[in-house]
């Protein structure tokens, strides 16, 4: 397994290809959330360390270190119903909200799910029929629903597909400090985060900021296109708050790290830097006088190999899928040789992979 070495305008989808054991593919998550595994990186000096838990991530960040964290929620947002048509199975899974009663939509089976269709859900005491309105670019479907109110109750908590086996306690994929809901996928790194840590942290002087970012399709969809730079990426709410931005500029003149906790906090801070560059004139990156605005919008940023971070310098994430955006941007960050190595290394030694899996520190 080789990462891409080279230009950036050489890149290929299967550069970012790999070959994973299925056993590998963690079905559960640890108990408790700190007792994962943890790969240290080193860009300095190109360095990988082992034989570490999550609990010891304290052992490497320093007093003044901003840790940034995204406070999404994961929503109830996968329904499983019945097409009243052809009385066959479907299921929908709500992508963000349009108005009243108007969500756009993932369904399967696609091709049954056409324009008029109506479905009928339920669930318990709960039910709600729909209707597809119409049918959108990348597959997506506007669909009514006639009580939008119980959407929570007869949805479910969308596990990725490789996860086979339901969680037992459906808080168990939610981060601990998630509060604003709109995610239908958890920001994972944030999982292997208990209060005891997190206290612990912040006792010893490591600050900890909160901005939003709901995890859609763009996150998670496979990149199909052999040209990754051909890839659609599908935008994602974010929200930066001037609390968030104002700490991030301060640690920045201060020379303190500002550590990112998960791809979507990192694709966050480095849309909003663009914004912010793009409007004020260019920075360099990681330039001191580079200062964040609060701002709020649909972030759609593709970090490839060739990138020049602005304002990260540190990531905590887990082990990605392969030909992903995610390890695309994990590569862009940690560097082609280095994320190479990890993964080799992270697979000989059958660290645990995925949404439950183990985690890495980049700093």
């Amino acid at each position: 397994m080789d990462f891409p070495i080279g230009p950036s305008n050489h890149l290929t989808t299967s550069n970012f290809d790999y070959a994973l054991p299925k056993a590998l593919i963690a079905q559960t998550p640890v108990e408790p959330r700190d007792e994962s595994r943890l790969l240290i990186l080193n860009r300095s000096d190109q360095s990988l360390s082992h034989g570490h838990t999550f609990k010891q991530i304290g052992d490497y960040l320093y007093p003044g270190d901003l840790l940034i964290f995204n406070d999404s929620r994961v929503l109830h947002c996968r329904l499983n119903g019945v097409n009243n048509e052809s009385k066959g199975n479907v299921e929908l899974l709500l992508i963000n909200r349009i108005s009243e009663g108007i969500w756009r939509c993932l369904g399967k089976p696609s091709r049954r799910l056409r324009t008029g269709s109506t479905l009928s859900f339920q669930k318990r005491n709960w039910s709600c029929n729909a209707e597809i309105l119409d049918s959108l670019s990348h597959g997506f479907k506007l669909v009514h629903f006639d009580n939008e109110s119980v959407l929570p109750h007869i949805g479910t908590i969308p596990l990725p597909p490789y996860i086979r086996r339901p969680v037992d306690d459906p808080e168990r994929y939610q981060t601990i400090y998630s509060k604003n809901p709109g995610s239908i996928a958890a920001p994972t790194a944030g999982l292997h985060f208990t209060t005891r840590l997190l206290d612990s942290l912040t006792n010893s002087g490591v600050h900890i900021a909160f901005t939003t970012l709901h995890v859609g399709p763009g996150t998670f969809r496979p990149v199909t296109t052999e040209n990754p730079f051909e890839h659609y990426l599908e935008p994602e709410f974010f929200e930066l708050t001037k609390s968030t931005s104002d700490q991030i500029n301060v640690a920045k003149r201060d020379g303190r790290r500002v550590i990112c906790v998960g791809t979507t906090s990192m694709r966050t801070l480095e849309y909003a830097a663009l914004q912010t560059s793009n409007s004020e004139g260019e920075a360099p990156l990681n330039h001191p006088d580079l200062s964040l605005n609060p701002t709020t919008g649909w972030a759609d940023l593709m970090i490839l190999p060739g990138h020049e971070f602005k304002i990260v310098d540190g990531l905590i994430t887990n082990f990605h899928l392969p030909r992903s955006t995610l390890l695309m941007l994990v590569t862009a960050f940690g560097g082609n040789r280095l994320i190479s190595q990890a993964y080799r290394e992270a697979i000989s030694k059958q660290y645990r992979f995925y949404s439950f899996g183990d985690a890495m520190f980049i700093s």
